[in-house]
């Protein structure tokens, strides 16, 4: 996006680490939701499809999860590190204009 329109949508302040930790949070919310539905399927041949959706849901989430480790942007072993990139992260948020 080019910066006079990152300025006039007020997106100038929303930075990979955001956009990355919401990107991983969806894709979390997705496998949870795709395992619930597996768990209340009316028929074998909809599990099936659900169960497939599930197992590319689960490889998504990884590979966000290493893109972010890689970058420094998640911590998810090392708990003090991650709460201060969380604190940092919150605060970006609260700074973009509604």
């Amino acid at each position: 996006m080019n910066t006079l329109l990152e300025h006039m949508t007020g997106l100038h302040t929303l930075t990979d680490d955001v956009i990355a930790m919401d990107f991983l949070m969806n894709a979390k919310s997705g496998v949870r939701n795709y395992a619930m539905a597996v768990t209340e399927c009316a028929t074998p041949e909809i599990k099936q499809i659900l169960m497939k959706q599930l197992d590319e849901a689960i490889v998504s989430h990884e590979k966000i999860t290493n893109y972010m480790m890689q970058r420094g942007l998640y911590h998810p072993y090392h708990i003090p590190e991650q709460i201060q990139l969380d604190l940092k992260n919150i605060q970006t948020a609260m700074n973009i204009p509604s």
